[in-house]
């Protein structure tokens, strides 16, 4: 294990205690509801960082900034913020079609499952694509901007993007077979935890991502 490996692991390990700790788990979760907005921001923005720093690390070898670092981590908290939202509306619109009879999900543990499924699912196959779309835009826009030194044009990004690739990746394949699973698992959770656990799924995904691309440039 290389020193980088262990501060890597031992600053995802001090960031997870703090939510152990009973002091400091008891000012995480007022911070979380008094100002959901913010905590939001930190939390994406550091943990989804530290999620593409990995993917750098499983296909290079070695660890290094990210092109870009301090810009996509802060288009990281703005997704971060929009995630927040979006999970109290479509939890909410969940649960509003339930009550007006329009959707089944049980009582009990199969409506607390079914809830999140529903959830889960009508989220990353609505704005799940267009989230990811507005992702692949902005992270493509600072790539080239840090390559050539200027802000490239609009139809610049978008002709540069792979949409092929994109729409049978992610769309046809992470949507469905990654995020809604894990989201299910996520919206199953305290309202509190949903967001920070979302969080922490970015840094899985980065792994996976890397992985296949070591995959294919074997």
């Amino acid at each position: 294990m290389k020193l980088g490996d262990l501060i890597w692991a031992l600053v995802i390990c001090g960031i997870s205690a703090l939510l152990i700790i009973p002091v400091t788990h008891e000012v995480f979760i007022s911070l979380t509801l008094t100002h959901p907005y913010i905590m939001a921001f930190i939390k994406f923005a550091v943990l989804a960082t530290a999620g593409e720093l990995l993917a750098v690390r499983i296909v290079g070898g070695v660890w290094k900034k990210t092109t870009g670092m301090i810009y996509k981590a802060i288009v990281w908290g703005v997704i971060g913020m929009l995630i927040a939202l979006m999970f109290v509306v479509f939890s909410a619109g969940v649960a509003g079609a339930a009550k007006a009879g329009i959707l089944y999900i049980g009582e009990g543990v199969v409506c607390l499952f079914l809830s999140a499924f529903f959830t889960s699912g009508i989220m990353n196959l609505t704005f799940g694509p267009m989230f990811s779309l507005a992702h692949r835009i902005c992270d493509t826009f600072i790539d080239m901007w840090a390559e050539d030194g200027t802000a490239p044009s609009f139809s610049r990004v978008l002709t540069s993007i792979d949409w092929l690739a994109f729409v049978r990746f992610i769309v046809l394949k992470m949507q469905p077979f990654f995020w809604v699973p894990a989201h299910t698992v996520v919206f199953m959770l305290p309202p509190e935890y949903r967001v920070l656990a979302a969080a922490y799924l970015s840094i899985a995904l980065g792994a996976i991502l890397s992985y296949g691309r070591r995959r294919q440039a074997a």
